[in-house]
């Protein structure tokens, strides 16, 4: 898949699931349900469903707009720079963390919003550049330090308003899925791919050399 392809088939993801998102808040705004029903009660079976739904519920108006910026630039980077797992990677870390939360946090709230999702992304992407090694993947890594290192104290249970399991959670399914995750390097794909291109191309060039060589001597 050549980058722009990539890059608009990430910035496409992005785009459609912070959109479910901002969907399902105007909904919830829009009526009398309770939507925060739909986020995660711990350790209750009404909250089961949750697991799945909590991510696309938000509290507010601001709850909304600190996890949808985040969430669609660390969605891009994602699936542009890692392609091949993206998908596994947002799928997994999306169950890992809401059934965590469900056995581990506190069951006395219900826990809502998409901010687990972004601290496992975030976490993806900076351990993965970390194990790889590899330049680019590396300067992701220090990129998504320096926009979002702050997001280290949102694990530490010092606001008791934010549900700070939901950061925690996602945070170490990011880590577990990096190392999972180790052995594909998507730039090593691609050099791949590049040098078997040149390969064939050097092997159909050689091939012309010889039929024309043929036809020389056959004059």
């Amino acid at each position: 898949m050549s980058d722009q392809r990539k890059f608009i088939h990430s910035l496409l993801v992005g785009f459609l699931l912070c959109a479910l998102v901002v969907s399902m808040y105007i909904i919830s705004s829009a009526s009398d349900f309770p939507f925060v029903q739909l986020g995660i009660h711990p350790r209750h079976i009404d909250g089961l469903l949750g697991i799945l739904t909590s991510p696309l519920v938000h509290a507010n108006i601001n709850h909304l707009i600190d996890n949808t910026i985040p969430l669609f630039l660390l969605t891009l980077a994602t699936f542009y720079f890692y392609h091949d797992v993206a998908f596994p990677v947002l799928l997994t870390g999306w169950f890992l963390t809401g059934f965590w939360v469900w056995i581990g946090a506190r069951p006395d709230a219900w826990h809502v919003g998409a901010s687990g999702i972004i601290y496992c992304l975030a976490s993806f992407l900076f351990f993965s550049g970390m194990i790889r090694k590899h330049p680019p993947l590396l300067a992701i890594s220090l990129l998504v330090t320096f926009l979002y290192g702050g997001m280290v104290w949102g694990i530490l249970p010092v606001q008791t308003d934010i549900s700070w399991e939901s950061h925690l959670y996602g945070a170490m399914a990011g880590l577990l899925l990096a190392f999972i995750y180790r052995g594909q390097n998507p730039h090593q794909e691609e050099e791949g791919e590049e040098e078997e291109e040149e390969e064939e191309f050097e092997g159909e060039d050689g091939e012309a050399g010889e039929e024309k060589a043929e036809e020389d001597d056959m004059e």
